[in-house]
């Protein structure tokens, strides 16, 4: 059963925009409060680094605008994305479907990479204006593998995967009430129920991992997030906390 959509939140659904990351801090100085901005086409996606996105016809790209008002971190708002990620892909694909939630912020389907989160923001610090947290799903089709980099977990989509068709205005139908629920619990309780979810379904916890920062490389096993969510990785010159980096799992 479809949770109702969340109560004083905007939906906006596009035929066509570059980014809905772009449009949504685009609309952000005129908008009353929160808003979902969804695009049946996106020609000029992005995620993280700076790559492009890919979206294939009958994906889903759709980014929720808010501004902060104190409580959680900007940064923590990705996991609450991913814990509504998974919430959503749950039940768009079944309880049989083998999800698990990549840090920083990918979502994985039976081990290969079915969504993205994106963060960015307008203004920084005590003068940040608003917040935009960009979704991409496969929700049809995966990108061609040839366009991913060496030892990246490779794309695939809901469709191939589990044979659901999956409507992109169906799909943000579950993933608004999903992200509300778990934003709830973090501005009421804060950070720590949303990091336990958040490890019970992380994908490759007490293994060995690689995080690559832009300076350095580093191998060691993978032992969960702090208060913050940052990487905590055991190596053999003792553990390490890393705030940002690129994960591969190595062959």
């Amino acid at each position: 059963m479809t949770e109702p959509w969340p109560e004083g939140v905007a939906r906006h659904v596009l035929a066509r925009t570059d980014s809905t990351n772009a449009e949504a801090l685009r609309l952000a100085p005129g908008l009353s409060g929160p808003a979902w901005i969804m695009t049946r086409e996106q020609f000029a996606g992005r995620g993280r680094r700076g790559r492009d996105w890919a979206m294939p016809a009958g994906n889903f790209a759709a980014t929720l605008v808010m501004r902060p008002q104190g409580g959680p971190a900007a940064a923590q708002l990705s996991f609450v994305a991913a814990l509504a990620l998974y919430d959503a892909l749950s039940d768009a694909c079944g309880p049989s479907v083998r999800l698990a939630i990549k840090w920083p912020n990918d979502v994985l389907l039976n081990g290969g990479k079915v969504a993205g989160i994106l963060l960015e923001s307008a203004g920084s610090g005590a003068g940040l204006q608003a917040v935009a947290i960009g979704i991409g799903v496969n929700l049809a089709a995966a990108p061609p593998r040839d366009r991913i980099e060496a030892q990246a977990v490779p794309p695939v989509s809901v469709l191939g995967e589990t044979g659901h068709q999956v409507a992109a205005e169906d799909f943000l139908d579950l993933l608004a009430p999903a992200f509300a629920g778990w934003l709830g619990q973090m501005q009421s309780y804060g950070f720590a129920p949303i990091r336990n979810a958040w490890l019970a379904r992380a994908a490759r916890l007490g293994e060995p991992i690689i995080a690559r920062t832009g300076t350095a490389e580093h191998h060691g096993v993978f032992q969960g997030i702090d208060e913050q969510g940052a990487l905590i990785l055991n190596t053999s010159a003792g553990q390490r906390v890393i705030p940002a980096a690129e994960v591969y799992f190595g062959t």
